[in-house]
């Protein structure tokens, strides 16, 4: 089996968010990893060459094997700031009806700009989504 590309590593966090050149998606994206430093007590991880994560949790392939993950992240897109919430989105409707302008995809929420979702309501998505991860981890 194919072994994950997108790993964690020891590459700076600041260096890679001081990278990103559209000057509002860095700024969003340094106050993104605030607010996930603070909703997970986890120092700031990069993930591959351009997923700031935090935390990890294992799961388990329905073939056996394991594999370790980030409890929640981001990566600053060029289109979009992608957060990925990897509980998945389906028990957290009454909060996404609060949160703003957004799109989903399966564990990823994308908004464009910071100031278009309601940030309490973000940090308690994200929280809840941490707290169902470390849940089931295996």
């Amino acid at each position: 089996m194919a072994e994950l590309k997108t790993k964690k590593n020891d590459a700076n966090v600041e260096d890679f968010l001081n990278s990103v050149e559209n000057e509002k998606r860095r700024a969003d994206s340094f106050a993104i990893m605030n607010l996930m430093q603070e909703v997970t007590g986890e120092k700031p991880a990069m993930w591959g060459n351009s997923i700031v994560g935090f935390g990890s949790y294992t799961y388990k392939y329905a073939s056996g094997r394991k594999a370790d993950w980030m409890l929640t992240g981001f990566s600053p897109r060029k289109q979009y700031l992608t957060l990925y919430i990897m509980s998945g989105f389906e028990q957290y409707d009454n909060l996404l009806e609060k949160l703003g302008k957004y799109k989903l995809g399966k564990s990823c929420l994308y908004i464009k700009k910071l100031e278009d979702v309601d940030q309490d309501v973000l940090r308690e998505l994200v929280r809840q989504s941490v707290e169902y991860m470390k849940k089931i981890s295996v």
